[in-house]
């Protein structure tokens, strides 16, 4: 007999098992070649505009984020064929990075290389994020991740 589980999870109890304190989930990084394009595609989930589009020439990307029924999409496109998202693209990945705003970026950055994700991307300031911080990991299951200064480390300078 096969049990079937229910897939609705509580998000609390996934919270509160999280090991490490001080991460607050923010996004799902999805590459694209046209953000127009794909956010025509998501609309079909009911996704719409958050806020404005942006370009980071320090990132070298387009991007904008997107809301909706599900977790907050940002959607990023390259400048120029030198942008970290190219790689992604010519690999057919969309989804690439989750993205956790945190309470103390050397802290986190501590924490996870102590547990052997490597910075790939040092803290620098991020359009996107009204030059709030910026860094990404890749953890040791090959998993990229973004952390993103919270507002308040950034209203503290």
């Amino acid at each position: 007999m096969t049990r079937i589980l229910d897939p609705v999870v509580d998000p609390n109890v996934c919270a509160k098992s999280a090991p490490l304190t001080g991460f607050h989930f923010h996004h799902i990084g999805v590459a694209c070649r046209d953000m127009e394009k794909e956010a025509e595609a998501l609309k079909l989930l009911g996704y719409e505009m958050e806020g404005e589009r942006f370009t980071d020439p320090l990132q070298k990307i387009h991007g904008c984020f997107l809301i909706g029924v599900g977790p907050r999409v940002e959607l990023l496109a390259p400048v120029d064929d030198t942008s970290p998202v190219v790689s992604w693209l010519n690999k057919d990945v969309k989804m690439y990075h989750q993205a956790y705003e945190v309470e103390s970026m050397e802290r986190a950055l501590a924490r996870l290389t102590a547990q052997r994700a490597v910075v790939v991307s040092r803290p620098k300031p991020a359009i996107a994020f009204g030059g709030r911080k910026v860094a990404f990991l890749m953890l040791p299951n090959r998993l990229l991740i973004e952390l993103i200064e919270s507002p308040e480390m950034r209203d503290a300078e």
